[in-house]
């Protein structure tokens, strides 16, 4: 099972920086070059308990969908999505939010892993964790910059 731990400091309040994370838009506008939009579910604001919403996108060439849920949910500390139906044998993505100075320490912690036993697990440490880990960082650069320049 692939595992990326991404920390980050923003200049922003944990509130500003949680909302942001669970908005589709904003999703939507941090994840450039992948053609990434809400197709089912929740399409638009902000994803809260119970939620789901389905995601697609193109990665490797291909259109791939995702459909994750909203599974775990206490504003403005954490909330934790995890999929529900697509490319992975299972995907979850804590996201915390802990006040620190004048600011927000957020914390990502992406678990993943592909189906096909043994071959999957080849291709979760010599592709995906590089790829996922490339993806969840320029994400977390754009909403870092646009929670900051609120």
């Amino acid at each position: 099972m692939g595992r990326i731990n991404i920390t980050t400091w923003i200049d922003a309040s944990p509130e500003t920086c949680f909302d942001l994370s669970r908005s589709v838009e904003a999703h939507i506008q941090s994840t450039p070059g992948t053609a990434e939009r809400a197709i089912d579910g929740v399409r638009t604001g902000l994803l809260g308990t119970g939620d789901h919403v389905t995601w697609e996108a193109v990665h490797f060439g291909c259109r791939w969908q995702m459909t994750v849920g909203i599974t775990d949910y206490d504003r403005p500390r954490y909330f934790v999505d995890e999929m529900i139906d697509g490319p992975f044998r299972s995907m979850r993505h804590f996201h915390g939010f802990l006040p620190d100075g004048s600011g927000t320490k957020m914390i990502d912690i992406f678990s993943f892993s592909s189906p096909a036993g043994w071959a999957g697990r080849i291709v979760d440490s010599l592709v995906l964790d590089r790829y996922m880990r490339r993806l969840l960082t320029q994400r977390i650069e754009i909403l870092k910059a646009t929670a900051e320049s609120r």
